[in-house]
């Protein structure tokens, strides 16, 4: 074996002299430049940990995203700041506090704020551009153009109305389900069983497509439901580079946010979809017919019941534009709607009282509407409202609100300027579970809702689908959604906790839509029309 030589020692010394002085420097401008931003500006902020910034617990998956901004939000306010500033690794965020500074940001000074800066990838990944990813004057377009079909109140044949029928048809899948259970004195994992009935609903609705995931909980639909939600090592590596590179060397090297097998599926199911109907002139009562329109005339035609000519109003949206508006309707339909209704029957299952209370309007309601579960009945429950509201409160499906500041802002009140590409994070979760707006609030309160109530609070703190020009466009599609699965299930079955789920329940940490980990069990037992439950 030969001797390396004196000169060649020399060189690898100074390689690694030269390697740690590159780390040191980085470390250095970490710390005296990186991370001294926030105090640079004025902004107050969370002393930050080299490396991590603030986000340590939630890079390490040990707390949600939605626990740790609730972390910083408690102790910023506790000190009396109205704003503040972190770091998500090197990466400044600003954090407001104060109610009516949020309130600019949602909804007066939106102008500053309009992009989520969310990652997006069209060219590789068509599904990414959806309505919740697009900036600037492509979302403001497809905004506009989507807007009126999830209206209910202006609309004239009224839109939500028009799909009703198929939610309630699926409520008759999912009562054999709990009827099964409830004879079988089996346990029910009720966020499996929501799911599934909310996948047959959004397949149907957005596609006209019948899933059948409620008799089939494998069915393709179902899985691939599944796989769009569920935390997968790609995921968190795709989250993990675009806290370190640009999105556009990401995009360049055609990082994708969803797999192969995903996107073919969406692709297949759209184009299928929307042959079969433009060479059968198929007319549905579901929101690819409306997408139809936007696609072929430019607009929705309320009184139009046929698929209208390719060509005849010039074509606004494309193929692709479609597949990507109806995937996330798939996905945000789904999810966020089963997760809402499952935390709703875990808070009731704890509540008795509550849960007998909202049971009791349900069969009174309907009493008067011959039983029957129809648009106008489920509108006129506002016990149920409440009940939705206040578990939305306390569980709201999304981690945060994104914004990126896309003109300087000098925020009002503060010689604080931020600037033009600066991260904003609305920490929903913090806001919800304020003392100062919500008191006790961990306890489950449907009477926090009441008009006089909610008259007391400061706008925008009660922000579950967001606010301002950029809310959600499906929330009333999802309550709907919501309302007839409580329906159905509580006007027939008192559910209680079943042993099987483990309490207190745990957060999933890495989730992208609040969950808990593990499974939420529940017995449900047939309720006898004639007597109060319980």
């Amino acid at each position: 074996m030969s001797k390396w030589k004196p000169d060649q020692i020399m060189d690898y010394i100074t390689i690694a002299i030269a390697i740690l002085v590159v780390i040191v420097a980085a470390i250095l401008y970490t710390k005296n430049v990186s991370y001294t931003y926030w105090k640079r500006k004025g902004v107050p902020y969370i002393e930050p940990e080299f490396y991590y910034g603030n986000m340590k617990n939630a890079i390490r998956g040990e707390t949600s995203v939605a626990e740790e901004f609730r972390r910083y939000y408690n102790e910023l306010k506790n000190r009396g700041e109205k704003h503040g500033g972190l770091y998500n690794l090197l990466t400044p965020i600003y954090l407001p506090i104060d109610a009516d500074l949020l309130k600019r940001i949602l909804q007066t000074d939106f102008d500053h704020f309009v992009n989520r800066g969310t990652y997006m990838n069209e060219k590789d990944d068509p599904l990414s551009a959806h309505l919740f990813n697009l900036e600037g004057e492509r979302w403001k377009y497809l905004r506009s153009k989507l807007t009126p079909t999830f209206t209910s109140d202006t609309s004239i044949l009224g839109k939500m109305k028009m799909m009703f029928q198929t939610l309630v048809t699926c409520s008759d899948g999912l009562e054999e389900i709990l009827r099964e259970h409830s004879k079988l004195q089996d346990a029910v994992d009720i966020k499996d069983v929501l799911g599934r009935f909310t996948t047959d609903i959004i397949g149907s609705c957005a596609f006209g497509i019948e899933c059948n995931s409620l008799r089939d909980p494998n069915s393709e639909f179902r899985n691939i439901g599944r796989e769009t939600v569920t935390p997968t090592l790609s995921k968190l590596m795709l989250g993990f580079l675009l806290l370190i590179f640009p999105k556009k060397i990401l995009q360049l090297v055609g990082m994708k946010s969803h797999s192969n097998k995903v996107i073919s599926f969406f692709r297949k199911i759209v184009k299928e979809t929307i042959d079969y109907r433009e060479k059968n002139n198929v007319f549905r009562k579901d929101f690819m017919h409306l997408l139809l329109q936007l696609k072929n005339s430019g607009k929705v035609n309320d009184e139009d019941n046929e698929i209208q000519e390719i060509g005849s109003g010039g074509s606004s949206l494309t193929v692709n534009e479609i597949m990507a508006q109806c995937y996330v309707f798939f996905l945000a339909g789904f999810e966020t709607s089963s997760t809402t209704m499952t935390f709703a029957l875990y808070e009731l299952a704890l509540h008795q009282d509550i849960q007998n209370k909202l049971r009791e309007e349900i069969r009174a309601v309907l009493k008067k509407h011959d039983n029957k579960i129809t648009y106008e009945s489920v509108m006129d429950m506002p016990y149920l409202e409440k009940v939705i509201n206040e578990t939305l409160r306390k569980h709201p499906p999304g981690q945060a609100i994104p914004r990126v500041c896309n003109k300087d802002y000098p925020v009002p009140g503060t010689n604080v300027v931020i600037e033009r590409g600066t991260q904003v994070v609305i920490p929903i979760l913090a806001l919800h579970r304020d003392p100062e707006y919500y008191p006790d609030p961990e306890v489950f309160d449907p009477e926090r809702f009441t008009e006089e109530n909610k008259a007391k609070r400061p706008a925008s703190t009660f922000i579950p689908f967001g606010d301002g020009p950029r809310i959600c466009i499906g929330l009333r599609f999802g309550m709907l959604q919501s309302k007839v699965g409580l329906v159905r299930i509580l006007g027939n079955y008192q559910v209680t906790i079943n042993n099987k789920t483990k309490l207190p329940i745990k957060i999933h940490p890495r989730a992208f839509i609040r969950t808990v980990e593990g499974d939420i069990w529940l017995n449900v037992t047939k309720c006898d029309r004639d007597k109060k439950s319980g």
